[in-house]
């Protein structure tokens, strides 16, 4: 009997999570495919001879995407579920069903004394990136959703939509408000290479970036420049970096279009994976927050990278998507989970005291 205890509880102290145990997590990077379901994800492989920077995540997962009224989410309940902790309507930002303003992970990094950044590859008042720092009623209100970001003390943000700044709500032009908050504004890549430190507001294309053809290597490089900046912060940071037009390609039913920005998405994750190595308390986290395109793998061949894809919809699913993590904390991101769970374990995995 003796011993039949014993193992009992040695088995519930393996199944307890792990949260502060191992190394402390000071950084937390939260990389997010948006409509990045498992087949896109191995298309990618394909398409890349057989790997991909994910197959060096030991800890693998898998997510519900659904929202509050909708068995499809759309990215604002989507982004908000995993930025926010809540389940909330399609199109809202930010907010609960009932309206109420929720606080995200990276307001609550702020609070805490981390530094915080938002880099994608899309406007920085899209759905994703917007559930990270705005509040409001609709994902439509994109005026609105840049003024939100006078009332955070983001450090860094790097994406398109400048003319949402140039011209915002009640003609407010953000842009010199930004400057008199101490932000750094960079209007173009060179720009932004040149900054080393402090504030920086990266509004780097007038509305969203090309496709990745079209715009380089933005992602990689920026999120680069925001690790650099951002890893000066004695105390950590946290980073959201989104793969925003995996989901577009999805959209469109296109193959090309879809598998180039995975490549895309891929050289970023090489980046970040790059800064984990070297930086032991870093977290990476990377999941996407829906499937995009109904999409199937129906022919394929590592050999060359050609791969046949097809689609049941022009629009998102309920699929469950993959969650991949890797550094200190990340056997937490194991398993089948709720999408609003992220927050909460980032929060118990950076040890804040409770305010």
């Amino acid at each position: 009997m003796k011993k039949l205890l014993i193992a009992f509880f040695s088995i519930a102290i393996i199944a307890l999570p792990s949260y502060g145990k191992g190394k402390k997590v000071e950084n937390i990077i939260f990389m997010i495919g948006d409509g990045m379901g498992l087949n896109q994800m191995y298309a990618g492989m394909t398409h890349n001879g057989n790997k991909l920077n994910v197959e060096e995540f030991p800890y693998i997962g898998l997510s519900k995407t659904y929202s509050f009224d909708n068995y499809i989410t759309d990215s604002a309940a989507g982004g908000t579920a995993l930025a926010c902790g809540i389940k909330t309507r399609n199109g809202m930002i930010g907010q609960a069903p009932d309206s109420t303003d929720v606080k995200s992970i990276l307001h609550v990094a702020s609070e805490n004394g981390l530094a915080t950044g938002v880099v994608v590859a899309c406007t920085v008042t899209h759905a994703t990136p917007a559930s990270f720092v705005a509040h409001e009623p609709s994902r439509k209100m994109d005026k609105e959703i840049a003024a939100d970001f006078l009332d955070t003390n983001i450090d860094v943000f790097i994406g398109g939509g400048r003319k949402y700044f140039e011209k915002s709500i009640h003609k407010r032009n953000l842009i010199e408000e930004l400057k008199a908050k101490g932000y750094q504004i960079c209007l173009d890549e060179a720009s932004l290479s040149n900054v080393q430190s402090g504030k920086v507001a990266g509004l780097l294309y007038e509305d969203h970036p090309g496709k990745a053809h079209e715009r380089g290597n933005m992602l990689p490089q920026s999120t680069q420049k925001a690790l650099d900046i951002l890893s000066k912060n004695k105390k950590g940071f946290f980073l959201m970096i989104e793969g925003s037009q995996i989901d577009w390609g999805g959209h469109q039913n296109d193959t090309n279009y879809l598998l180039e920005e995975m490549m895309d998405f891929n050289k970023t994750i090489a980046v970040v994976l790059e800064f984990a190595k070297t930086h032991p308390n870093t977290l990476v986290v990377i999941t996407a927050d829906h499937e995009t395109g109904g999409m199937i793998i129906a022919d394929g061949n590592f050999a060359t990278g050609e791969v046949t894809l097809k689609f049941t919809t022009g629009d998102h699913t309920g699929s469950p998507v993959p969650v991949y993590a890797y550094g200190p904390g990340a056997e937490n991101f194991e398993g089948i989970y709720e999408n609003i769970t992220f927050k909460d374990k980032f929060i118990k995995l950076y040890r804040f005291k409770k305010k």
